[in-house]
């Protein structure tokens, strides 16, 4: 069986007067994602990370920031279109696994509702989506609590031949 595996990562600041996303799911801060989308670093660093590991370049040549369609899109609806292309080229998630890194706000009450709506929108197991949260000790605009930035990786594998095919 033939395997692959993808990075991702996404950085985005934090303003004023926007929801804060994560992971798919709405997180109760006074700050949200700066972004073209919705922001959404978790989702878009996942999609990075499918995209690579099918050598099919990345989210900004997918889904540009030029391009008025994706303007407040729902970060979720792209991950959508990158499973949609990942089943339609014959790969199947292994596993995910995602790292958050941001000084607030605390991700740990969130990590399995955002487990939930990763495996959801990937159409896989919870057991095969791993979320951690870190903080960058201070450290860079992460540390400072000017942004929120996303790790993740991703296996891939074929899809199992069908019987009788």
């Amino acid at each position: 069986m033939t395997m692959r595996i993808g990075h991702g990562y996404d950085v985005h600041r934090l303003v004023e007067g926007r929801p804060l996303f994560l992971a798919g799911v709405q997180i109760q801060h006074p700050r949200g994602l700066l972004g073209h989308s919705d922001g959404d670093v978790a989702l878009h660093a996942v999609c990075d990370a499918v995209l690579g590991a099918m050598g099919a370049g990345d989210i900004g040549q997918h889904f540009p920031d030029t391009d008025e369609r994706y303007l407040g899109i729902d970060s979720a609806e792209l991950l959508r279109r990158v499973v949609t292309l990942m089943r339609d080229e014959g790969w199947c998630i292994g596993n995910v696994d995602l790292t958050l890194c941001a000084e607030e706000p605390r991700l740990a009450a969130h990590r399995h509702a955002m487990r939930a709506r990763i495996a959801e929108l990937l159409g896989t197991s919870i057991t095969c989506v791993s979320v951690k949260a870190k903080t960058n000790e201070g450290l860079d605009a992460v540390g400072r609590g000017e942004a929120i930035a996303a790790t993740a990786i991703v296996l891939l594998h074929e899809k199992p031949a069908q019987a009788g095919t």
